[in-house]
């Protein structure tokens, strides 16, 4: 890890960071990264997350109890493609995000892709694209989502 104070960090150093926060779980980690009035928005369903995160505490107190309450443990992150955008505060990862689910020690694996905005060293956005619906059928959560769904008006 870089020593670099925030100001200093690249959009490419925060990424990094980023991930070394979600691999470790760490919410404070994580919400550390971002500017105090940033905006963390998940644009496709992830049941169980709020589809716009408004500030770094709001950050912190959702990752905290997201990942307090998970039985997913992700393990690593594997093919890796980091995009530089000819805007110099935006870096676009795709990525698939590897781990177990403790307890019954099953494998799962999903697709990621993160449209970042740092300026200054911190985040000040986050689009944060996930396949919610594979999470949750790894957990066992399908018919819940289903249920879920079934009860909206489209």
């Amino acid at each position: 890890m870089s020593a670099a104070q925030p100001a200093d960090r690249s959009p490419h150093e925060v990424l990094e960071r980023y991930h070394q926060a979600m691999l470790a779980m760490s919410a404070d980690d994580l919400a550390d990264l971002y500017e105090v009035d940033a905006v963390h928005e998940l644009p496709f369903l992830f049941p169980g997350m709020p589809a716009c995160l408004k500030g770094r505490e709001e950050v912190r107190a959702t990752y905290r109890a997201a990942w307090e309450h998970s039985t997913a443990r992700a393990g690593a992150l594997r093919d890796v493609t980091v995009h530089t955008t000819s805007d110099p505060e935006v870096v676009i990862a795709e990525q698939t995000v590897v781990g177990t689910v403790t307890g019954s020690g099953a494998p799962f694996a999903f697709s990621n892709v993160l449209v970042i905005r740092v300026r200054g060293g911190l985040i000040t956005q986050v689009r944060d694209y996930m396949d919610g619906l594979r999470i949750a059928h790894s957990l066992g959560r399908l018919p819940a989502v289903t249920a879920m769904l079934e009860g909206e008006r489209l």
